[in-house]
């Protein structure tokens, strides 16, 4: 075998070596929010951070979601424990805002400005990070119309399924066979 061949071969092994330390070690996220991302009513363990968690690793992804979610907590809130409440070695970090900035009387615009903050001070530490925002449709409330029912938390994991595979694709620099699923 040629030098070049054996240079080669040994170029393959430390890209493969790479690609499969990337998959191995497990992709930390963290889930910042108020009380749907705590879980109340239905408690931390069917709250969608839980829920995504286990449907990252029925794709094959050795995944830890933290949830860092405080009853009552408004964006300020979230803006002010954003540091402390992602480690370093985080990988993505899920915003959740919830409404509580519209039922402690925040404007739209200060509530954009805070999500706005957090995202640039999680981007300044090289932390990807999704903001859930989306509109939930009425039947995953629960009776006082403000929390979740585990229906709605296991629809809330099942929209970020996506988004969360994609960063973790890009993350690695690859497309994994689990992408093509």
């Amino acid at each position: 075998m040629t030098t070049f061949g054996r240079f080669s071969i040994a170029v393959a092994i430390g890209i493969l070596a790479t690609v499969s330390a990337a998959f191995a070690k497990p992709i930390r996220i963290v889930a910042v929010g108020a009380s749907n991302t705590q879980g109340w009513y239905v408690g931390k363990q069917s709250a969608y951070p839980a829920k995504l968690e286990a449907l990252l690793r029925e794709k094959g992804v050795n995944a830890n979601v933290v949830n860092a979610g405080i009853p009552f907590d408004t964006t300020a809130g979230m803006l002010k424990r954003i540091d402390s409440d992602v480690p370093k070695g985080t990988d993505i970090v899920i915003l959740q805002p919830g409404g509580n900035d519209r039922r402690f009387l925040v404007t739209k615009e200060q509530r954009a400005a805070n999500i706005a903050a957090m995202e640039r001070r999680l981007r300044d530490r090289a932390i990807k990070s999704v903001v859930y925002d989306d509109e939930i449709p009425p039947q995953y409330y629960a009776f006082d119309f403000i929390h979740l029912t585990a229906d709605g938390h296991a629809f809330i994991a099942s929209q970020l399924l996506p988004r969360v595979l994609a960063m973790i694709d890009r993350r690695a620099g690859v497309a994994s066979p689990r992408s093509r699923d």
